[in-house]
């Protein structure tokens, strides 16, 4: 498709925009398409055709655009190129990036090296600051210890084998003087072994239990109120007073002893998967 009637006179070509626009049109074709098959942008051909060659980069690109025109066209350039202005000192050759190359400003002198720029203080201050934090680092820690500085005292540790007495967990609602609960909870000696007949501790209580390990122990009372029902660490020691019978739970049998009344208790006979159930009257 012509953007130019075909039957519309066209004047005599006296510029070099106005012969490849003549001749494109001559061959009915676009300057769309004439865009499409050089893979140029149609404002740069354009700008050849109306002759606003200030639009273009520099000689040498024009000259280079109207040769690739040309050769689109199959036309001869020599008459085309003989009407744009010859290059400043460049030759057709130099145009390493060819007619595709974005509008760049034209060409000069190639700076010189400026070593000046080194004592700018955006080049030597980052510089200076990756220096400082290298010296700090690599520093002995001694060198950073302010003068009359006195080291942070070790917090003081309990003596060995001290006696330590917990506070008690909260107690439910009063009960009754005859179910109070007495609990002594404190660092105790290894337990002796399973068959001993030594008390477990020295837990006061008609039902004294004793753990080497975590256990979970739980007392009800004959009017089924909860006398103890918690987590008894390793080594703790717990005796209670109530009315008999008592209704024993113990969640680790094998290491958990208990005292009934002066005697031992064994929870082997009556313990399943390490967990003992029992009353005591």
């Amino acid at each position: 498709m012509s953007d130019t009637p075909a039957d519309t006179p066209q004047p005599a070509a006296t510029t070099a925009g106005a012969m490849l626009r003549q001749a494109r049109q001559a061959q009915g074709m676009h300057i769309a398409m004439l865009a499409a098959a050089t893979k140029v942008p149609q404002r740069k051909l354009e700008a050849l055709e109306a002759d606003r060659l200030d639009e273009l980069p520099d000689a040498t690109f024009t000259r280079a655009l109207a040769q690739t025109v040309c050769r689109t066209l199959k036309i001869d350039p020599a008459p085309v190129l003989a009407l744009l202005p010859q290059p400043a000192g460049h030759r057709l050759e130099q145009v390493a990036e060819g007619i595709n190359a974005p509008f760049r400003e034209r060409p000069g002198m190639a700076p010189s090296a400026d070593w000046s720029a080194l004592g700018s203080p955006t080049v030597w201050a980052p510089l200076l600051i990756l220096l400082l934090a290298a010296g700090v680092y690599f520093m002995p820690k001694g060198m950073l210890s302010l003068p009359g500085a006195k080291p942070a005292a070790a917090p003081a540790s309990a003596a060995a084998g001290t006696t330590t007495t917990a506070l008690p967990t909260a107690a439910p609602a009063a009960e009754p003087a005859a179910s109070v609960v007495i609990e002594t909870v404190h660092s105790a000696p290894a337990l002796p072994d399973a068959g001993a007949s030594a008390p477990p501790s020295e837990a006061a209580g008609v039902l004294q239990v004793r753990v080497s390990a975590e256990s979970w122990v739980e007392v009800l009372d004959a009017r089924g109120a909860t006398l103890l029902s918690r987590l008894l660490q390793p080594g703790e020691a717990v005796g209670i007073d109530g009315t008999a019978p008592f209704k024993l739970t113990v969640g680790n049998a094998a290491a958990t002893q208990v005292n009934f009344r002066g005697q031992p208790v064994t929870l082997t006979g009556v313990s399943r998967d390490n967990v003992a159930r029992m009353e005591l009257k």
